[in-house]
Formats: C-alpha cells, structure tokens, sequence
C-alpha cells in the first residue's frame, strides 16, 4: 500500500487510457506525457499498461506501508530522491515532491503499479468526462500490484529535462484548414502563442493574434484527437491534450504532430509555444 500524505495541487493516477471507445463518447485519456509515464515504468520493470501517479507542479507526498521500489520521471521534482532513477523506498518512509523547476507533470511509478481498480479497462483518471478515479486527496491509500517482470538494471536514463523556456513542435495540416484564410494560416505557424493560465489536461488555451476565419458558418461536430488544434469564434486557438472530447464543433486548423503532444503536456502558463509546419 501507498499512502497519500499530500496530494499536491492535483495528482492523478494515469496509465495508457481508453482507446477505441469513441464511438460510445468516451475519450481515451490517460498520461499527459505518454513518453514520461512509459519510462518510468520501463526503469522499475512494470508492464507498460501498469497505472503510475501523474503530479502536476509537485506538492505530492506518499508514504509507504511496505518495502517499495519507486520512480520519479518527467519535470524533476525539488528535494526529491534521484530523478529518473529508481530507488528504494523503506516502509514508514515518505517520498515528498517539491516544485520543478521546469515542467509542469512528475510521473511517479511504483514497481508492481498502482492497483486501483480500472474503469472501462483503465485505471485513468478523466477530468473532462468524470471516469477513473477521483483525483487525490490526504489519507487515500493506493494498492500496490505483483511486479509482472524482472528489474531492467538500469541506474540512470539520461533523458533531458522538460525545457523552461520556449517549445517548438511540428505542425501537420488540419482538416478544416481551408476555414482560416491564407493569412490566418501563415500566422499559426509563425507566432509565438503564450499558453494561459486557462489550460489544464483538457487542452491548452493559446495566447496571440486572433486567426481570421474564411468561413464564418456553423460547423457539425467532428470527431476529436489528441493534438487537434481548434479555432473558436475567438479566433485564438486550443490545443486537445490527454482529456480532449471525443467531438467539437469548432473548425480544426492543425494537429501537432503526434510524440510533440507529450512535449506540450509538460507546459506551464506563461510559456511560449511556436508551431512550424
């Protein structure tokens, strides 16, 4: 068992979510940072699908109640134990996770993976659609799973660190492109779009120059994916992260391209976000 000591500003449990349930009008979810959260579990010998912790700007504190083998990877945390690295964690001992100094999501993981029990095939946690369990708060104690294989034997994955500062990713045409004008267009990829204190795992709301649209009539709701960026009236867009709806009716301009979405998961307010097609 884990213990939840402090939850932080938001800690949810995430695992690889709940694909090809659209067409029933449930999102696939699941961790922010794919990338993250499937390297944790790599370096304390998980399966891929086992559930790992997601803390959003640190604050978690966790007490073990057994001898635990446990992870941190993604934003690296203040005052915590050694960053992508697995380490032992005695029973009575609490993990604590400070703010990052970059990034904005810390993956926690656990050998043998945290055990709640699944909601339609997935232990997520889906803020937009309510399913998963609830995020977490002090006293909750999380089950800890049987390790399904071996310890990999790795001290150390020497990956970089989220970036601090601006990010720029790969801009794929959108379905709806020929909504914006020519200008428009141009625009999207070539301003610096400040991310607003507005975004969460739903999406992340972009801060510029409005984009004009071509077509000013009402659009059916479309299907939704990870990575979509919408343009609303506002003419400022969106970018879908893990939580995004499964349809919208707004006109979709881009996608990032898809291992680019990780990258803009660890995003904070206030960073710049620059789309190249």
């Amino acid at each position: 068992m884990l213990t939840v000591v402090a939850p932080g500003p938001l800690t949810t449990v995430q695992d690889l979510g709940r694909p090809g349930l659209a067409g029933i009008g449930v999102g696939r979810s699941g961790a922010c940072d794919r990338a993250a959260a499937a390297l944790a579990n790599r370096l304390v010998g998980n399966d891929p699908g086992a559930a790992v912790l997601e803390a959003t700007l640190g604050g978690l504190a966790v007490r073990a109640e057994a001898d635990l083998v446990v992870v941190t990877t993604g934003a690296r945390p203040a005052g915590g134990p050694a960053h992508d690295a697995p380490v032992a964690l005695r029973a009575g001992a609490t993990l604590r996770l400070g703010t990052p100094a970059a990034g904005l999501r810390t993956y926690l993981a656990v050998r043998g993976g945290i055990a709640v029990e699944p909601v339609l095939g997935s232990r997520s946690t889906d803020l937009l659609a309510g399913l998963g369990p609830p995020a977490l708060r002090a006293g909750d104690v999380l089950p800890v799973g049987t390790p399904s294989g071996p310890m990999p034997g790795v001290d150390v994955a020497p990956v970089p660190d989220p970036p601090g500062g601006e990010l720029t990713v790969r801009l794929l045409p959108g379905p709806r492109s020929d909504w914006l004008t020519g200008d428009a267009l141009d625009v999207l990829a070539t301003a610096a779009w400040t991310v607003t204190t507005e975004s969460n795992r739903v999406g992340l709301r972009l801060a510029g120059p409005p984009l004009e649209r071509r077509e000013t009539g009402e659009l059916p709701s479309e299907g939704l994916v990870r990575g979509a960026l919408q343009v609303p009236p506002s003419g400022t867009p969106v970018l879908f992260l893990a939580d995004a709806p499964v349809t919208g009716g707004y006109p979709v301009a881009g996608y990032v391209a898809d291992p680019d979405v990780d990258r803009c998961g660890q995003l904070r307010p206030g960073q710049t976000l620059r789309l190249r097609r």
